[in-house]
């Protein structure tokens, strides 16, 4: 059965999308780019409006993506999530992701480069906290020792301590170790990194006093 397209008309509160009327009623809306070839006058079928709003529902689903994307790199498992949380059918879903890959705004190896690189810069941690949350973001062993092959630990931990160390001014060697050994291990730090970085930055610091070594090297 053919309906014509009576009227088309662009949406007040939002104009990249358009109503469409048939036979003098409303029946749909759909993007303004999907209804580009539109007119009034036209006869569709119902073949036709399935495919139009089929249409619709994957340029939806990928600007949906790209306005998730527009905050900060994503892995593909956020991607997923976030489509999947406005109930957009999964072969949409798969379709927006390939169309994402082809396009190289999806790609977890590159996006966990990213994610290391940022953390390392903003907000170090150690080696087992960084897989952890990439493991979180959905990505696959391989992504993440390849995102973590360069990653130096001792170097970071260092880097990540000697910040803090500004905010220890003035205590005691015991209470410095205390506050500094317990905020690398926040981190993710494990001891055996811990224990000979407080001692250097310690030492670093406070030229003046008296120096430690790590007890475990003393």
């Amino acid at each position: 059965m053919m309906k014509k397209i009576t009227a088309i008309s662009v949406q007040k509160k939002n104009p990249d999308r358009v109503n469409i009327y048939l036979d003098g009623e409303f029946a749909f809306d759909v993007a303004r780019i999907t209804a580009a070839w539109l007119k009034n006058g036209e006869e569709l079928s119902d073949e036709k409006i399935a495919k139009l709003l089929a249409e619709d529902s994957r340029e939806w689903a990928y600007q949906q993506a790209m306005l998730f994307l527009s905050y900060r790199a994503r892995s593909e498992k956020e991607i997923r999530q976030n489509l999947q949380k406005h109930e957009m059918p999964e072969e949409v879903i798969e379709e927006t992701l390939e169309r994402l890959r082809k396009a190289g705004l999806a790609n977890d190896n590159e996006f966990a480069r990213m994610w290391v690189e940022n953390r390392s810069t903003f907000r170090p941690r150690s080696k087992k906290a960084l897989a952890i949350e990439l493991r979180q973001k959905g990505l696959n062993d391989e992504a993440i020792q390849d995102s973590l092959s360069g990653v130096d630990e001792e170097a970071l931990a260092y880097e990540t301590g000697l910040k803090r160390a500004a905010r220890l001014k003035g205590q005691e060697w015991i209470e410095f170790r205390k506050k500094l050994s317990e905020f690398l291990a926040r981190r993710g730090f494990s001891y055996p990194v811990i224990a000979p970085i407080v001692s250097r930055i310690w030492n670093e610091t406070n030229a003046d006093t008296q120096h430690y070594e790590d007890e475990d090297t003393a």
